[in-house]
């Protein structure tokens, strides 16, 4: 296998706790991640060698400080391939977004390197492999409805959660994740969500148990730093949402509904007012 096309999902968080502080400087998280159909593509081309990494986006650099460029020298070096990679990567989930973009890409050509080369990798080898690249490649590699600890590489495997309609809409705005998490100051963390009951929820297949749980403590810093975050989550409920949250450390809003209409509709409201440029109706994957 000469070529091979790859689509990298974009992920939510249901639920984001922070439980504590490493000595490492790392934050210790509990999370419910999931799956959405919002998704970058990426082909990969058989070389004779070297990595030359392509991309749509003025945004990203092609350099060896991209993800997907990182990924695919780990799998290069790792398992002794000798043979170049030529990569380019078509981008529609939205850049620092809070929906690991940049660790979903890695997870995918990681995928693709593992089916071109015939290397026989376990799903397991490549998630232990793949959080030398960052905390959420793991997960990305393993994708769905996923309990997450320790630094999000603690994984989980949940039942698919119910369906429904996911509106998700990106402010034209840039949140550094570090600058969330040196700010969070975790003694005056107002309330943790109830992660152990969302698992339950999923368990049981209860989507309102879910709803009913969505909490990000996160925004806690990223709200008031951006106030256009919760406008768009108020928004969101005034327009029919059952709930809304803010994805991972931001500025991402998600919206959950159960007609596919409605959010289209809501979608629309939200793109006149200006309060987001990507705006997307999706479903859980």
């Amino acid at each position: 296998m000469n070529e091979y096309l790859m689509k990298a999902y974009a992920k939510i968080n249901l639920g984001l706790d922070v439980i504590g502080k490493l000595e490492n400087g790392y934050h210790e998280v509990k999370m419910v991640m999931q799956t959405v159909g919002i998704y970058d593509e990426l082909f990969l081309e058989k070389t004779e060698e070297g990595i030359l990494l392509t991309t749509d986006s003025e945004s990203l650099t092609s350099g060896q400080d991209n993800l997907v460029w990182k990924a695919a020298r780990l799998m290069k070096e790792h398992y002794g391939i000798s043979q170049g990679l030529r990569i380019h990567l078509k981008k529609n989930i939205p850049i620092a977004a809070g929906m690991a973009g940049g660790s979903t890409d890695a997870a995918a050509v990681m995928k693709g390197i593992n089916r071109m080369f015939d290397l026989g990798c376990t799903l397991k080898e490549l998630m232990e492999l793949g959080v030398a690249i960052g905390a959420d490649v793991p997960y990305c590699v393993m994708g769905g409805t996923a309990l997450a600890e320790g630094i999000g590489e603690k994984l989980t495997a949940l039942p698919p959660a119910p369906d429904c309609y996911v509106l998700v809409a990106k402010p034209d705005i840039s949140v550094s994740t570090k600058y969330v998490y040196e700010h969070l100051d975790l003694g005056k963390i107002q309330s943790h969500p109830d992660i152990d009951g969302m698992v339950e929820a999923i368990e049981e297949g209860s989507l309102q148990g879910i709803l009913d749980r969505m909490e990000n403590v996160l925004e806690q810093v990223t709200v008031p730093a951006y106030p256009v975050i919760g406008e768009i989550k108020n928004r969101m409920k005034e327009l029919g949402a059952v709930n809304s949250l803010m994805s991972g450390s931001g500025p991402t809003v998600f919206g959950i509904f159960t007609e596919e209409e409605r959010a289209k509709r809501a979608g629309e409201q939200i793109r006149r007012r200006q309060l987001a440029k990507q705006i997307f109706v999706t479903e859980f994957c």
